[in-house]
């Protein structure tokens, strides 16, 4: 079994811990120095002060030999064994559970569980467990004169591992589930931005294209010569005949590419272009459904009375795409889109006919990798980068979304909406 999976979801940033841990030990040195020297309290001294300098090499080894920015899963494991153990061994010579300082033993794993593995914050809590277990049957008393006078209930003495271990439990697990929702949608932001970045990109490729349009015709004319030349060369060799033929056809098929470039470098899309009012935005992604997509697309803009222009937006586009997409995606036969807007409101409403959206995901929607648990409906579903991605672009500029299941169709319902003084100044 692999303990210490490596992935870019898990690390553990180098700095951030030697800072943590040089307040850990600064706290240690504080505590056991003050309540020997300035509360004359009798216990093994020399021992902890050593146990603590254990925690000073460690730090010392992470900031002069350890050179990479960030600790790999096994290394972080390592660091955070010895947290625990040496704070384990500092409360077993100064009283064990008793010693109300136990609550930081806790603290190693927590602060392993929104960064490192599953697995390794399971070998991390089950460690943590086994040292409150120890301490609490074997430990020695507490700095005199304290165990002079410091006498307890069984009940009590129990407790206390009792509760550090479901506080433990607990707070892992709750730093577990926000650790990796925090994992997911970074992962997910960065797939958007990548997603808009080639976007962008793809703007920009008009120019590109004409030029190498220009610069390709030539030695593309000179390799037609060649292969016809070899087409004749070997035209009792039919092995060779065929690759020939080949080379011929993708030269011809290069050439057909190059001339559309040629006529028209920087055709792009009329809604991309220009700034068009929402009605044209709207129209413009439609028809561009309708060319791949045998569904039937019912457009109703009889309530839209506001032709003030937008201002071109690639996320706005986006967005919108994404929704009207998944509608396609999920429809049986037929998607509704409903455009209303006055001078204060714009709202887009975006129907289909399908199935609608799973029950258990339905208060879920809008977050990435979302999967229903219907065996069903799984199979049917994607991961909810899209609607994510959608509904992020849009919110970023301005818009409120509500995901639903429709009350008039069969299927899902989606509702855009925008306060016009906020569209119209993006």
């Amino acid at each position: 079994m692999k303990f210490f999976e490596t992935s870019r979801n898990h690390f553990f940033k180098k700095s951030t811990y030697i800072s943590l841990r040089w307040i850990g030990i600064l706290g240690q040195l504080i505590s056991v120095n003050f309540v020997y020297f300035f509360l004359n309290f009798k216990f093994d001294f020399i021992i902890s002060n050593l146990i603590i300098c254990l925690g000073i090499l460690s730090n010392l080894f992470l900031i002069f030999i350890y050179k990479k920015t960030q600790l790999s899963e096994r290394s972080a494991f390592i660091f955070l064994v010895i947290d625990i153990l040496q704070l384990g061994v500092l409360l077993y010579l100064t009283g064990g559970v008793t010693n109300p300082f136990v609550i930081f033993l806790l603290i190693p794993s927590i602060f392993s569980s929104s960064n490192l593995s599953y697995k390794t914050n399971f070998l991390l809590v089950f460690l943590t467990i086994i040292t409150i277990f120890i301490i609490t049957f074997y430990s020695l008393d507490l700095p005199s004169p304290i165990s002079d006078h410091f006498h307890v209930s069984p009940y009590y003495f129990y407790a206390i591992p009792i509760a550090l271990v479901i506080a433990l439990i607990f707070l892992n697990y709750l730093a577990m589930s926000f650790g990796t929702q925090s994992r997911l949608r970074r992962e997910a932001l960065a797939k958007m931005e990548e997603v808009m970045a080639t976007e962008h990109e793809l703007l920009s490729l008009g120019g590109q294209a004409a030029a190498a349009a220009h610069s390709l015709g030539t030695p593309l004319s000179t390799i037609k010569i060649i292969t016809h030349d070899l087409k004749k060369q070997f035209k009792n060799q039919e092995d060779v005949k065929k690759d020939i033929e080949l080379l011929s056809s993708q030269v011809e098929r290069c050439n057909e590419i190059l001339k559309r470039l040629t006529l028209n470098p920087v055709e792009e899309d009329d809604f991309i272009d220009k700034d068009l009012s929402m009605k044209e935005y709207l129209s413009e992604i439609i028809n561009s459904f309708r060319e791949i997509s045998q569904k039937k697309f019912i457009f109703n803009h009889d309530q839209f009375s506001n032709l003030k222009k937008i201002t071109k937006s690639i996320e706005i586009v986006y967005g919108l795409r994404n929704f009207i997409g998944n509608a396609n995606k999920f429809s049986k036969e037929a998607i509704y889109i409903t455009l209303k807007s006055d001078s204060e409101v714009t709202e887009i409403t975006i129907e289909d006919d399908g199935n609608g959206y799973p029950k258990d995901v339905l208060s879920k929607i809008g977050e990435p990798y979302l999967r229903t648990n219907d065996p069903i409906e799984k199979s049917k579903t994607g991961l909810g980068l899209g609607l994510f991605i959608g509904k992020t672009l849009l919110e970023k500029n301005f818009a409120s979304i509500n995901c639903r299941n429709s009350k008039t169709r069969s299927g899902a319902e989606v509702i855009i909406k925008w306060n016009n003084k906020d569209l119209f100044n993006i």
